[in-house]
C-alpha cells in the first residue's frame, strides 16, 4: 500500500480521536456544570454530593492531560511524516473538514 494512503488512514482516525477527546472535556464541563446548578436548584449545602465534584474535577484533569497527548501524539505523527517523504501542501488548516466530506479522498489527503 502507498505510504500517503497509510498516512491518510492515520490522519483520519488521528483527526477523529483528537474530536473525541474535546467532545469528552466538552461533555464533562457541561455536567460539572449542571451538577453545579442542581445543587442550587435544590437549596442543597455546598458538602452536598462535594465527593462526585471530586471526581468529576479530577475525570477533568484526565481528559486534559489526554487532549496534550493527543497534541504530543499530533506533533510527533508530523515528524514521521517528514521522515518517511510524505509532503502537505500549507493551505492555512489545522484540520481538513473530512467530518463533512468524509467521501473525498482528496480533502483527507490535503489535510495529511
Amino acid at each position: 500500500m502507498e505510504k500517503v494512503f497509510v498516512a491518510k488512514k492515520v490522519a483520519a482516525k488521528l483527526f477523529a480521536t483528537e474530536a473525541a477527546v474535546d467532545t469528552a472535556l466538552v461533555e464533562a464541563s457541561e455536567f460539572m456544570s449542571e451538577m453545579l446548578k442542581a445543587r442550587q436548584d435544590v437549596n442543597a449545602s455546598l458538602v452536598f454530593a462535594d465527593d462526585c465534584q471530586v471526581k468529576l474535577m479530577e475525570a477533568l484533569k484526565a481528559l486534559s492531560e489526554a487532549r496534550t497527548a493527543m497534541v504530543a501524539v499530533h506533533e510527533e505523527l508530523n515528524q514521521a511524516k517528514l521522515r518517511l517523504g510524505i509532503r502537505t501542501k500549507m493551505n492555512g488548516q489545522d484540520k481538513p473538514t473530512f467530518l463533512a466530506e468524509t467521501d473525498s479522498d482528496r480533502a483527507v489527503a490535503e489535510a495529511v
